[in-house]
């Protein structure tokens, strides 16, 4: 019979955390609409939703690399807020 602390529980929280820390970047992306125009906006939320299938996928095959695709989110958002800026124009 296997302890109850038998090394598996590490294993857990990495792809919890990761799954929580994606969806706290769910408020960049919902606020999205106080710095990006409409048209763009709809882009940046369909993003967001297939970078959280994309979490979930590396939480199963992968799982303690979960917390990169939060920190990936984020720069993501963060290039593209900056880059559509720069090159479009974009202000709050």
């Amino acid at each position: 019979m296997a302890s109850l602390d038998d090394g598996r529980s590490h294993g857990r929280v990495l792809p919890i955390l990761g799954l929580g820390l994606y969806t706290a970047t769910g408020w960049l992306y919902l606020g999205t609409p106080l710095v990006v125009p409409y048209p763009w906006v709809l882009g940046f939320w369909l993003a967001w939703i297939g970078g959280g299938a994309a979490a979930v996928r590396v939480a199963r095959r992968r799982p303690r690399w979960t917390p990169v695709v939060a920190g990936a989110a984020i720069a993501c958002w963060v290039m593209a807020v900056a880059l559509g800026g720069w090159l479009l124009g974009w202000t709050a």
